[in-house]
């Protein structure tokens, strides 16, 4: 079983990881596991979470991270950059969105790899981000082991950790994405009834 741990701060943007989380729990190689700063957390649309995981007391056998985005990015906790160091350190595969990508820039997690987020303009100030020209304005980026997004892209997001960590082929996640962003009439139209 392969475990995606997602991190959650406090106000996260919840439709950001929802295509992501819900395609990798119903699979049966898949497990995903919650993580934060704290027990419990708050989404931008009322939902309390409980999560799995405290930093610094996380399982260390994990095979992807997912920083979802939201309004607490502007963070200066130690055991939050420690552990985001870390996940880097180890070559895990990398999903940030929103917010986190953010929060990546201004610790200096972007340098190496082509990315995109909200606006580069928002990261002038900060003295640890120097990729400016490795910004690319599209919705979703992948480069490497790191996919980043910017916050109305949960779709891109969703099929580019896909396709990282070779969930499925190619044409299967296209078409799973279609079905999400497209519904099931138009996918019927396009594959075929998927249920006959």
């Amino acid at each position: 079983m392969k475990n995606a741990l997602f991190l959650l701060l406090d106000q996260f943007a919840d439709w950001e990881g929802a295509y992501l989380s819900s395609t990798l729990n119903q699979s049966e190689i898949w497990s995903v596991k919650t993580i934060s700063v704290e027990e419990k957390v708050v989404s931008l649309g009322g939902f309390s979470v409980l999560v799995d995981y405290i930093i610094g007391a996380e399982t260390e056998n994990y095979d992807l991270l997912i920083m979802i985005g939201g309004n607490s990015w502007n963070n200066d906790r130690n055991d939050l950059l420690e552990f985001v160091k870390k996940a880097f350190g180890k070559g895990i595969p990398v999903g940030a969105i929103c917010g986190a990508v953010d929060y990546l820039a201004k610790n200096g997690f972007l340098n190496s790899y082509k990315h995109t987020g909200n606006s580069v303009y928002l990261w002038d100030e900060y003295k640890c981000y120097t990729a400016a020209n490795k910004f690319v304005e599209k919705q979703a980026v992948k480069d490497g082991k790191l996919v980043t997004a910017n916050g109305t892209a949960p779709h891109e997001f969703t099929e580019l950790v896909l396709e990282l960590i070779e969930f499925d082929t190619p044409e299967n996640i296209e078409k799973a994405m279609f079905m999400n962003k497209y519904g099931f009439y138009n996918y019927c139209e396009k594959y075929g009834n998927p249920f006959l």
